[in-house]
């Protein structure tokens, strides 16, 4: 604001005039603040991606052998109700001789654990090529550390082939959970299936369902 002193002169009081002083401050704080504003908006609107690994899709009549999956490293999972998670390793293909059926959730002890176990090799591979760019012994672009994550998990050889699978009763956020312990124990290999009849079956008489699902000619 414009400051007026009173001055007297001459017996008769004269206003002086000064030019006007404004203060900033507020204007600043006021642009940071929607500077700011306008950065995390921008970037929350930004598309996520998410990874996932689904098989190629063939073209009409196109003939493809199926893939060679080593049962001794496959690990079934399979998205039950209520949380819960139901695993098996190998393939099963009869209800008689089906291989035992395990339940565990996604707790840190659960189906991360589970998986941790199973991929151990390759997560202290990726964990310490990421420590090693931390200190400074590797250097290497920032752009190119996931192309040469991505090399690790390609040239892995010992790690899980994860078949995710649902019941009919799963539910979406399940399989957001799952693909979350995918990426945080860096799993190479694994991909969505349907669920067999067999397995089906499997889960109704863990949960002591009388099970309706007929058996395929």
């Amino acid at each position: 604001m414009a400051e007026i002193i009173q001055e007297e002169k001459g017996g008769k009081k004269k206003a002086k005039k000064h030019p006007p002083s404004i203060d900033m401050t507020p204007m600043v704080d006021l642009m940071c603040l929607l500077i700011t504003f306008f950065m995390l908006t921008t970037a929350f609107s930004k598309p996520k991606i998410m990874e996932i690994v689904l098989p190629e899709k063939l073209k009409k009549n196109e003939k493809v052998d199926a893939p060679k999956i080593a049962e001794s490293r496959t690990i079934n999972i399979i998205l039950g109700p209520e949380d819960k998670i139901y695993f098996y390793n190998g393939r099963a293909t009869d209800p008689k001789s089906a291989p035992p059926l395990q339940t565990t959730d996604f707790s840190d002890q659960g189906i991360r654990q589970v998986l941790l176990d199973r991929n151990r090799a390759l997560f202290k591979k990726i964990d310490q090529f990421n420590k090693d760019i931390i200190a400074g012994k590797i250097e290497i672009p920032r752009d190119s550390v996931q192309s040469a994550i991505r090399k690790l998990k390609s040239d892995d050889d010992t790690g899980p082939i994860v078949l995710i699978k649902a019941y009919k009763t799963a539910n979406y956020g399940n399989f957001v959970d799952i693909l979350d312990e995918m990426s945080i124990i860096g799993i190479a290999r694994y991909t969505f299936v349907d669920l067999t009849w067999v397995e089906e079956k499997m889960i109704e008489d863990k949960l002591g369902i009388v099970s309706t699902t007929p058996k395929p000619n």
